[in-house]
């Protein structure tokens, strides 16, 4: 069951326009609108842009069709594709993310540590599980180099413990389960683990909602927060970490595994009554929840006040 979390609530809805809202993401926002509204609380729009090789167009004006399309509203944020692009960018706070850096480096050295890894050679050096085995750690290069990244030199024994909204406390090993995560791309800009911290305590956030697969994020997220300038009070961050919707052959839905001719939920379902009922599911309500947002909102409202 459900803890309901603490006043005030302040979240966000986080999309990231590198390809069409899929089943998942619909499902992440819905869950999101409902403990938000239920609460009384504060909804930001705040869509994440760093990756602007995968950025189209097409992307940025999908998510606002397919909130528009569920009927979320949100408190905060862009209303449109053009408020967008000229306040709310990422792009717009790259100075911000990258004085966050240069201060946490100041104050804490060491914590950070160049890597000139090519993609060919991540993908040679990588340990059976995927992490990177911190090769250039001990290599000592200059930060300021060229084509260059930072890592952050996450200690072997670095585990993160932290309360959830949909279980008990929850302990993550990070060494073990993200290792030494990059912090700089060789671009110069703020990765997303840096990005989404500063963002989201510039926004207020009190509450996250995320899929079970963001755990070793969250975890990177609340151990960065302690090195980094202002970021402490994202340690009060309360967390939902839900269960994930599969596809036919039990892997997670996601952007990057749709075929090309696949343009989102909005085109593979003929009314987002599709996605209510897979919030339904989720939460354990009746069937008769997923007749409209209004049904699935007094549903989820009498289950969590009882």
């Amino acid at each position: 069951m459900l803890q309901l979390p603490t006043l005030p609530i302040v979240s966000r809805l986080a999309p990231t326009p590198s390809g069409f809202l899929h089943l998942g993401n619909a499902l992440n926002f819905t869950l999101t609108w409902l403990v938000v509204r239920q609460a009384g609380g504060t909804l930001h729009l705040r869509i994440d842009d760093l990756d602007r090789a995968r950025f189209r167009p097409a992307y940025l004006d999908n998510i606002f069709r397919t909130l528009a399309w569920l009927g979320l509203d949100y408190d905060q944020g862009p209303a449109g594709p053009d408020a967008f692009e000229r306040y709310f960018s990422q792009r717009h706070f790259l100075p911000e993310y990258e004085a966050a850096l240069q201060s946490a480096q100041a104050a804490h050295p060491g914590l950070f540590y160049a890597c000139r890894c090519s993609r060919t050679e991540l993908a040679r050096l990588a340990l059976p599980d995927g992490r990177y085995p911190g090769t250039c750690h001990t290599t000592h290069l200059a930060l300021a180099g060229p084509d260059t990244a930072w890592r952050a030199h996450v200690p072997a024994d670095a585990t993160v413990s932290f309360p959830d909204l949909g279980s008990s406390a929850v302990h993550v090993s990070l060494a073990q389960e993200l290792g030494d995560f990059v912090v700089r791309k060789k671009d110069g800009t703020a990765a997303y683990q840096v990005a989404s911290v500063v963002d989201d305590v510039r926004l207020g956030v009190t509450l996250i909602v995320r899929g079970l697969d963001l755990l070793p994020s969250t975890a990177a997220q609340l151990w960065l927060a302690h090195y980094l300038p202002g970021a402490s009070r994202f340690g009060a961050t309360q967390f939902w970490h839900h269960r994930l919707l599969l596809d036919e052959v039990g892997q997670k839905l996601s952007k990057s595994t749709q075929a090309s001719h696949q343009r989102g939920i909005m085109e593979a379902a003929g009314s987002p009554r599709v996605v209510y009922a897979a919030v339904a599911r989720l939460l354990q309500l009746p069937a008769a929840a997923a007749e409209s947002l209004e049904a699935l909102q007094q549903y989820f409202n009498q289950c969590t006040t009882q």
